[in-house]
């Protein structure tokens, strides 16, 4: 763990503490069980786990800022990416992770109870109809994913659940710039405004990968997001 605790220092400007480092063990270790049994990821080599799931994670922080104490929706989290290593390098996040998979919001809530990471909670809920929750809707500072869909898409998922002046986090990959011109008309129905796109170097990694951050400008109209599965099928 020395060279994450080193890596995440240098590329996601985030100092571990022995308790955080010895979390993030914890988590590789259960990763590791379960997938063996559920198959939650395609990464099983602890290194690869690491560098391009919780370092990957990290470089969240590059928009969000290491002190992030806000409302944060990790919208598709899968086994917790990038949501829960977010909640253990910044312990004052409130952090919902969304995931409809079952198998998956189970690993999830196993790996908040062992950590015993505090102002958690798993929904085992697609994000269209959170989206429409009053306890949801318009209540987050950030909503972020990784993986989940194209931008146009996944835009429809994720501002929503953003306040007005909060902003949305897409992980993305090459693509990024393509898909945030793609967004543009998605953008200005959802009430939204693409701030910037951060470009994110991982060691090993030789992918092109980018942060992009919309800010939520206006509220977004009542009719979005759309029913399940509609986004996905209708792309505005």
């Amino acid at each position: 763990m020395r060279e994450f605790a080193a890596q995440a220092r240098e590329i996601a400007g985030v100092t571990l503490a022995p308790d955080q480092l010895r979390a993030f063990q914890e988590y590789e270790r259960e990763l590791l069980a379960w997938n063996a049994k559920f198959n939650l990821t395609a990464i099983d080599d602890p290194q690869k786990i690491r560098v391009k799931h919780f370092l990957d994670s990290l470089t969240c922080l590059l928009a969000m800022g290491e002190g992030c104490r806000g409302r944060v929706a990790d919208v598709g989290t899968g086994a917790g990416f990038p949501g829960i290593p977010l909640k253990i390098a910044c312990p004052g996040m409130r952090l919902s992770l969304i995931e409809s998979v079952g198998k998956k919001a189970a690993f999830c809530q196993h790996v908040v109870e062992l950590l015993c990471l505090k102002d958690v909670e798993v929904f085992p809920q697609r994000a269209e109809t959170l989206g429409q929750d009053p306890a949801h809707r318009e209540r987050y500072d950030w909503a972020v994913a990784r993986a989940v869909a194209a931008l146009p898409v996944l835009a429809e998922y994720l501002l929503p659940l953003v306040r007005v002046g909060g902003c949305a986090l897409a992980m993305k990959g090459e693509s990024a710039l393509a898909e945030a011109h793609a967004a543009e008309n998605a953008l200005r129905i959802l009430g939204g405004e693409l701030r910037r796109l951060v470009p994110v170097v991982l060691p090993g990694v030789e992918d092109e990968r980018y942060l992009v951050v919309i800010e939520k400008r206006a509220a977004t109209p009542a009719g979005y997001p759309r029913r399940v599965g509609v986004p996905a099928k209708r792309p505005l």
